[in-house]
């Protein structure tokens, strides 16, 4: 015993040492981190930020001009390097970055005619630049000559906002690069003001007074843009409060295209048509096991009502959460890091979020959503409803683990300069662990798979309504109405959801996301686990190692595909 207890330190620090070279050993290949791409982006996301800070001012001929010129000069760079001898993560790290500058080209493009066709209707902003561009280095102003400049302006912002007044001519981008223009002069406006303001003794005598007329000025001019922007191409408001701008046919498919999804809108409306046709008919078999026939609506009546009473949604939640980590740590699916586990917090939902967020949401921060005091009653009873155990059975896991806290978790570990972001990745993932679930078993009782429907019947739902709405075919009462009607919604949270969907700051294209990234990664796993190349657990962890991209770019890594270097999207994920 005295030679066991002197040899267990002994023993002790052979097997940390070991340990210790197990792990360096897989976590000193450094492409599990960079690429060589990725020297290249981290020099560029430097450079491009000095810029920005420096030329702050948005959408001022400087800043578009001087970015221009710097991503011009990273296309070269990108271009020399030897694309043939790079691996397939740096091929891929290379057509995405690729991507991205010309993206952002693009958008210079777009930002540098758009200013053009508004030059009419800001005569004074070149006056502003020059002054700003001064105080940059500091240079002693001449207040009086500025405070005159500035009660001239003050006169040109009232003449220009006369015209605009009974102007129709400008389009909706122009209107909203005519806002983004007003930001960008008051602020280099303020910049000045706050720069010289009571250190200059003649700049705080004379500008202060001349300054805060024109701020006011071309705050009022802002307005006057935000106006038109709100009456143009924004269908009236159809009695549902919700008025948004769709953006037509021609916009969702070029999104489409950005986000490497091969397919036109026509054809994803078939896919959730056909998913859906799915959930109707599991639903049907759901329903006809509570004996209640071919009732659906009924069902869900019954599943809703099985709501906890207040004060017990958080203990609800946390029963589901350990019943689903339960179940993926018992068949193996996915590594939990234990700090992952220990680390995810929660908080509850306000009110005023609950309006556009009827559903708890996730990531290191669970946010629940349940009635509070100053709710109406019927409000009160609508998210009680819609919040109960059997429907939150299908998302607990979607917002924490395996969902969107492990995706933010190992996205902060590996690979963490890959910025290339995707909501076809980031939806996709957590709605895939809903169906893998569901095909494992996860769901034991009728009333489980109902409510596991419920949303995956949303999910076909949020395609269909989306593509109808941008589109023009279907107006936001249409939408609300449907997710009443054939998803079974409480009405306050469908229109919480299609609120959410068009004027919640979200992109046309989020909320299809999650069904089509569920399916292409689905897809993946066919390729990958039914072939028998890899179990569970290895993809699983193979594709949160590679963080965040177009997933057609994931399959071209894990199945070690050389990517060609005029890469076009064309990978049918889905048969119709």
């Amino acid at each position: 015993m005295p030679l066991f207890k002197k040899l267990s330190p002994l023993l002790v620090g052979l097997l940390l040492q070991q340990g210790i070279v197990a792990a360096q050993s897989a976590d000193n290949d450094l492409y599990l981190q960079t690429s060589e791409v990725n020297n290249i982006m981290v020099q560029y996301d430097a450079d491009a930020g000095n810029l920005r800070r420096f030329y702050f001012v948005d959408s001022s001929p400087e800043q578009i001009e001087r970015m221009s010129v710097l991503i011009k000069s990273y296309q070269q760079r990108l271009e020399k390097l030897n694309y043939g001898s790079l691996k397939v993560g740096a091929q891929v790290d290379y057509t995405l970055f690729k991507r991205r500058l010309s993206r952002e080209m693009e958008e210079l493009s777009i930002a540098r005619k758009e200013s053009a066709q508004l030059k009419k209707w800001f005569p004074f902003a070149e006056k502003i630049y020059t002054t700003e561009q001064h105080r940059r280095r500091g240079e002693k102003p001449d207040a009086a000559a500025l405070a005159a400049q500035l009660s001239d302006m003050a006169k040109e912002v009232i003449k220009s906002r006369q015209q605009l007044e009974n102007d129709s001519s400008l389009t909706l981008p122009q209107l909203r690069r005519g806002i983004s223009t007003i930001k960008g002069l008051r602020e280099a406006l303020g910049s000045v003001f706050n720069f010289y303001n009571g250190y200059d003794p003649l700049f705080s005598w004379w500008v202060p007074a001349p300054y805060k007329q024109v701020d006011s000025l071309l705050k009022t001019y802002s307005v006057a843009f935000l106006n038109k922007e709100k009456n143009t191409a924004r269908i009236p408001d159809d009695g549902s409060g919700i008025a948004g701008h769709p953006i037509g046919r021609a916009a969702l498919g070029k999104g489409l295209e950005d986000e490497m999804i091969p397919y036109t809108p026509e054809e994803l409306l078939e896919i959730a048509n056909k998913e859906f046709a799915w959930c109707d008919a599991e639903m049907e078999k759901a329903t006809r096991e509570l004996g209640l026939g071919t009732d659906w609506k009924a069902a869900m009546e019954k599943v809703k009502n099985s709501y906890v009473p207040p004060a017990d949604q958080p203990a609800a939640m946390m029963k589901l959460y350990n019943e689903s980590v339960d179940f993926i740590k018992q068949h193996s699916l996915i590594t939990l890091p234990p700090l992952a586990e220990e680390t995810w917090r929660m908080i509850m939902m306000t009110p005023e979020r609950q309006l556009v967020n009827p559903f708890f949401t996730g990531g290191e921060e669970f946010s629940v959503s349940y009635p509070v005091s100053s709710m109406s009653q019927e409000d009160k009873m609508m998210s009680m409803r819609g919040n109960n155990p059997h429907f939150s059975r299908a998302t607990v896991h979607h917002e924490l683990l395996a969902g969107h806290a492990l995706q933010e978790f190992m996205q902060n570990r590996y690979k963490a300069y890959r910025h290339f972001e995707t909501p076809f990745w980031i939806e996709g993932w957590a709605l895939y662990w809903e169906r893998l679930l569901w095909d494992q078993g996860f769901a034991k009782s009728p009333e489980d798979r109902i409510g596991m429907l419920f949303w995956r019947k949303h999910r076909c739902a949020r395609i269909i309504f989306s593509i109808n709405y941008h589109t023009g075919k279907w107006t936001p009462q249409q939408c609300i109405d449907f997710l009443v009607d054939r998803v079974g919604h409480e009405r306050a949270n469908a229109e919480g959801e299609v609120r959410r969907s068009f004027v919640g700051g979200y992109s046309p294209l989020y909320q299809i996301a999650y069904m089509i990234g569920g399916l292409q990664f689905e897809a993946l796993k066919k390729e990958l686990v039914d072939s028998g190349k890899m179990s569970f657990k290895q993809y699983h962890d193979a594709v949160l190692r590679e963080n965040m991209m177009p997933i057609e770019m994931l399959r071209a890594i894990l199945l070690d595909k050389p990517v060609p270097k005029d890469f076009t999207s064309s990978w049918r994920f889905y048969k119709l």
